[in-house]
Formats: structure tokens, sequence, C-alpha cells
């Protein structure tokens, strides 16, 4: 029988809340959401900041150590659900639509697959967890029926699954991060606009990692990884002023760096920012018939910059906004609101996993 991703990305019937938990490569985020009418209520959060090198490039290295860090944010938070949601890179992941008889039940689809796999994944069917969703109906032929198949390497969702046991969670959905992004961005829309004709960039840069994903339709149409991130603005910190990484990104949360530091540091990695997000985007350009995108997102740690969002409108001359998923909804007076908001464009995976309460 096929092995199921975890229900990776297999949207179904609405079920019990679930916990977004986001394993980055320097943290751990945890988010509770609640139903809230038709739309969510944020319950609580944390982030955590995980040992070096537990996570390297997306991929769990020390298992323990997330577990661990996964635990101890767990006996703060104390969340009253253990069942979460959690997901793989998509550079970890193969998706590919194929058309299958309309007419097909579930099990007949499953079995095809399993038959013809080796026709669509490049490994074999014992080192892959793999699922498959019915989509739209063929253009070509009101016979067919589009399906997206998504397989990746068994090793990195057993890697997930086994860290959110570790730190007393059951892993109930196995997603993949471009899909998370792509359910936060319901939270979005209204805040730029945007209609489905419009391209939507959302750019999310973490420490080691820029993640690119185009939406159109509600639907990433690209989505391209590449490494670089805000490490590189708190190593040169550290090596200019001599501290530690910690005291590095307490500094430049809270102030008190020397006054060279927004001048001689801080405004060319702005710039280096924005040079990055360009590029990216040429990527996009040269691999489609787009030369534009209508809006542009900006996610991750980095996004929170003073004056980043300005700068990259200016010199792109694209609307840009902070994506905040929680501008919209209920806060629980548990949570201090200003801390949500500088946290909220690193929390963008960790919300879209949250909202996965339909497995």
């Amino acid at each position: 029988m096929l092995e199921k991703l975890k229900n990776m990305v297999a949207f179904g019937k609405k079920a019990t809340t679930l916990l977004g938990v986001d394993i980055s490569t320097t943290s751990i985020k945890i988010l509770q959401l609640s139903p809230n009418g038709n739309k969510y209520k944020v319950e609580n959060y944390i982030v955590r900041p995980l040992p070096p090198n537990s996570v390297v490039e997306k991929n769990i290295s020390d298992i323990d150590a997330v577990g661990e860090c996964i635990a101890q944010a767990i006996s703060i938070l104390k969340p009253p659900v253990k069942d979460a949601a959690v997901a793989v890179a998509g550079s970890a992941v193969i998706t590919k639509t194929i058309e299958m008889n309309a007419a097909l039940t579930d099990t007949e689809m499953e079995n095809q697959i399993v038959v013809e796999a080796d026709q669509y994944i490049p490994y074999p069917l014992d080192e892959v967890s793999i699922d498959f969703e019915r989509q739209e109906l063929s253009e070509r032929s009101p016979d067919m029926v589009e399906v997206l198949l998504a397989a990746c390497r068994r090793e990195n969702v057993d890697a997930r699954v086994t860290a959110l046991e570790l730190g007393g969670l059951t892993a109930k959905v196995v997603d993949i991060e471009a899909y998370a992004i792509e359910r936060a961005f319901t939270l979005l829309v209204e805040q730029i606009g945007s209609d489905d004709e419009q391209t939507v960039a959302i750019i999310d840069i973490g420490s080691t990692m820029t993640t690119l994903n185009v939406i159109l339709g509600g639907k990433t149409i690209y989505t391209r990884e590449q490494m670089f991130g805000g490490n590189q603005l708190s190593e040169e910190v550290q090596r200019r002023f001599g501290i530690s990484a910690i005291e590095a990104e307490t500094a430049m949360k809270r102030g008190g760096l020397p006054e060279e530091y927004e001048l001689e540091i801080l405004a060319p990695f702005k710039d280096a920012v924005t040079q990055q997000i360009s590029q990216t985007l040429q990527f996009f350009f040269s691999s489609s018939h787009y030369n534009e995108v209508d809006h542009i997102l900006l996610a991750g740690g980095v996004a929170a910059i003073d004056g980043l969002c300005d700068l990259i409108q200016e010199s792109l001359s694209t609307p840009v906004r902070v994506a905040n998923p929680f501008a919209d909804l209920t806060i629980s007076s548990k949570i201090n609101k200003t801390m949500l908001e500088n946290d909220a464009p690193a929390l963008l995976i960790a919300c879209g996993l949250a909202m996965r309460g339909e497995y």
C-alpha cells in the first residue's frame, strides 16, 4: 500500500486544533490557533532558539537536541492539545501533477500510483513517503482528473515525527512549507488588496535561507530557495564588536550597539537584502512568462528590520508589505501584542501549519 506522508497534502474534513510547529535552522516556533467564527484566535505562541548546527539547511542533524528544544517550549507554553502539524522544506519534496481516470476511487488511484511510481519518482518506493490529492478535472478531457503527487525521502519525514515525539507531541500532519505559506496567505489577501489575477511574491528571509513563493489565484506557481539570510548580519555584528551570537541578537532587537552599527553594518546589509530579492525575482521572471509581480510580502525574521520594507519598495518600484497574518485576528490576552507583531513575519509557516485543523 502507498505510504501517506502523514496526510501531507490531503486537505480534508474539519478536525481538532493542531499546534503549528515550524522547525527552522536556528529556532523552534510553536503556534496555537483556535476557531473564532469564520476566522481564528491566536491563543499562544513561543519561539525558542535551537543549539547551533542541530538543523543544517533545513535538515535535522541532531534529533535529540531538536526534541529537547520542543520539550522545553511545550513546558513553557503548556498547550491544551498535543497534536501537531510540522513541515518539510520544499527542496526536500518532489511534486508532480499527473492525469488519472476521474472515475477511480482513492484506493484504486493509490494502487495504480504504486504500480507506476517509478515513472514519477526517482527513488525506490521503500525510501520515500508519498501522498496524492485530487485536483481539478482535466481541461483536455472531462473523464480525467489532475492528481498532485508529493514524495519526500522517508528519513526527512521520520526525523520531524521523532523530534516531535521526543518533545511530547504527536505529529498528525507532515506538510510542505510552500503549502503552509499558501494557506497562511489567505489571511493576508485582504490586507494587500490582491485579486486572483495578480501575482504575489512572498519572500521569507530566515537565518540562512531565503525562500521565494509566487502565488497566483491562491495557488503557488513558483518556489525557489537560496542560501542567504540574517546570520550574515549577526555574524558581522559579532565580529565587529567582539560579542557572542546571543548578545548580538539581543542588541540588534533592543538597541545598544555603537553608532557605527546603523551606517556601517545595517545599511549595507539592507542593500544586500534588496539586491538578493531582485536577483531572486529575476530567476522567476527568466523561467516564466512574467516580467513583474504585483505585490511583495516580506516574511522571516529579517522582514522586521526597520526601513527595509520602504527601501525594497523604492528600489523595485513594487508595493511591499511586511507579512502579518495575525493583523485581523483576535489575540489572546496572555500574548504580548507588541512582541507578536515583531515576531509575526517569522511565524508565517507556523501559522499555515496551525491552520491545518483539517486533515
